[in-house]
């Protein structure tokens, strides 16, 4: 099984039309919650290890995560849903997080291990559940110690600058987390926030350098996405996308598919992308665009399932 921990919120976002008040259509969505469907939907065991609240919106979160397959592994906690309210001005989005004192922040380490089922071979983390507080805190500390019992580790910083009030404290923790992990994704705005002036290519490979990834994967929007090993160096050139609708999603349902994929390959073992010959690692990373492409092709985040990734 594959466990994924971070953030689970509703997005509000705000339709046109209404008579003199805005009207707004809830969507379920986070990062990590977005990676936990993309996995599943790819037929592989996903557990998904952040609480949902008790309130109407956290039955509506754990119900469509739920529908897909992953279990859920977390007691619902008592505290309200994060929310992300996005609003209309001039036709310019403009964003609202509430997320202070929330379901999905109601972690520590010792509550992490314990709900830890039996044969799980991997932990994947990711986005605001990094970005501060004592819960950024759980979550690395129960990184370190999924990777110091074998089980192989991911992490995609998925970086949302708004959240992080200490950026020294948050680039020590991503440093951590990087000296144990087996795979790290960035994106290239990610990096042009955590290595400014840099080109993402070069920042990426300094990440390479002084982690302990066998797998570092830096994904370029519409320019594809770049993988760096120990020996090989990989360009993946970006899937077609046949009809663009958003790009929502398109980065959790990539390293969704990265995970499934890998697990697919049984190369989930500690260090076992070190030793997998390149043509595998970039049929995978390949799938990953694929199924990034297809997720842009489509409202909001869906991704695809197994059968559509096939050729």
């Amino acid at each position: 099984m594959i466990l994924i921990g971070g953030e689970n919120l509703i997005d509000f976002i705000q339709e046109p039309g209404g008579s003199g008040h805005p009207l707004y259509r809830a969507i379920p969505g986070g990062s990590p919650y977005n990676v936990a469907k993309a996995a599943a939907r790819q037929e592989v065991a996903t557990g998904y290890m952040t609480p949902f609240s008790s309130d109407t919106l956290g039955a509506m979160l754990e119900a469509e995560l739920a529908a897909e397959g992953v279990e859920l592994l977390a007691a619902r906690s008592s505290k309200p849903t994060s929310l992300a309210v996005v609003s209309l001005s001039d036709g310019q989005a403009q964003y609202q997080f509430y997320r202070d004192n929330t379901a999905e922040r109601d972690v520590d380490a010792p509550g992490l291990t314990a709900t830890v089922p039996e044969g799980a071979k991997a932990f994947h983390i990711g986005s605001l559940a990094l970005a501060n507080g004592a819960d950024a805190e759980a979550w690395t500390a129960f990184f370190e110690e999924m990777s110091a019992s074998g089980r192989f580790c991911s992490v995609d910083p998925n970086v949302r600058a708004a959240f992080i009030h200490d950026r020294a404290g948050y680039l020590a923790r991503l440093e951590r987390l990087y000296a144990v992990a087996d795979l790290i994704k960035l994106s290239d705005e990610d990096l042009a926030w955590l290595a400014p002036g840099e080109a993402v290519e070069d920042a990426a490979r300094a990440i390479f350098a002084r982690s302990g990834a066998a797998l570092v994967v830096l994904t370029l929007g519409g320019e594809g996405a770049f993988g760096v090993t120990e020996s090989e160096t990989f360009r993946i050139p970006p899937a077609p996308v046949v009809e663009l609708k958003d790009t929502v999603g398109a980065g959790d349902t990539f390293m969704g598919t990265l995970l499934a994929q890998s697990a697919r390959a049984d190369l989930m073992a500690k260090d076992a992308l070190r030793t997998t010959a390149p043509p595998e690692i970039k049929r995978i990373l390949t799938l990953a665009a694929k199924a990034a492409a297809i997720n842009c092709g489509r409202v909001g985040c869906n991704p695809p399932r197994l059968d559509e990734l096939a050729d």
